[in-house]
């Protein structure tokens, strides 16, 4: 869930790019200023993670809100929320919710944050072998100039639409996670218990408080 989390930030709000080409980074950054543009959105995504040497095959659907450094995660059987200060990450089989503070959490990436900062660690390009039915769709390699975290991921994106479609990340370890972005919903009407934890909804929660 970690994983998603800062997988998918990340993907949808890179800065910029050193030594990379100029029309593919323009592309990323027109996209990545469309999505920012939102006042919240909400997205349906599909998941895989793949190794083939250790014949992982494994299949995921669920749901992230974001608003500003708010955010909710649904993916089958747990749920991560953060209202900008406090993470309550909840698994639903076991029936237990860890609190943390947002400061003091491996998860502690703001979607705003990272929506505004300029970055100049990856070089990016069109991978121009790909070919797609639908002509809009662009596929860009990202490479990342220190590879401690990832090999490269790969993106496509709606050129007509400014969104994100699709995106693979390529770790050192053999395994390819990636994500499709079923739709993406923009501006909505959230409730405001959206980005909290309501612990009166699960009466039998063991609650775990790690600040």
């Amino acid at each position: 869930m970690k994983n998603l989390l800062i997988i998918l930030i990340l993907i949808i709000s890179l800065g910029a790019y050193a030594q990379s080409d100029k029309q593919a980074s323009k592309l990323l950054e027109d996209v990545i200023d469309r999505t920012s543009s939102y006042k919240n959105f909400k997205a349906n995504l599909s998941y895989t993670m793949v190794n083939i040497e250790m014949g992982i095959d494994e299949k995921k659907a669920g749901v992230i809100y974001v608003n500003g450094d708010n955010y909710r995660i649904e993916m089958e059987g747990q749920i991560i929320i953060s209202d900008g200060s406090t993470i309550w990450t909840y698994l639903v089989d076991s029936e237990e919710v860890m609190v943390s503070n947002m400061a003091d959490s491996e998860e502690s990436i703001s979607p705003t944050d990272i929506l505004t900062k300029y970055n100049e660690s990856y070089k990016a390009k069109f991978n121009n072998d790909k070919k797609y039915k639908n002509s809009n769709l662009k596929e860009i390699e990202l490479k990342p100039n220190d590879r401690n975290n990832f090999e490269k991921m790969s993106v496509i994106v709606n050129a007509n639409k400014l969104s994100l479609e699709n995106f693979s990340v390529y770790d050192a370890n053999g395994n390819v996670f990636t994500y499709h972005i079923v739709d993406l919903m923009p501006n909505l009407d959230l409730p405001e218990d959206t980005f909290t934890f309501d612990y009166s909804k699960y009466p039998d929660v063991e609650v775990i408080d790690m600040r």
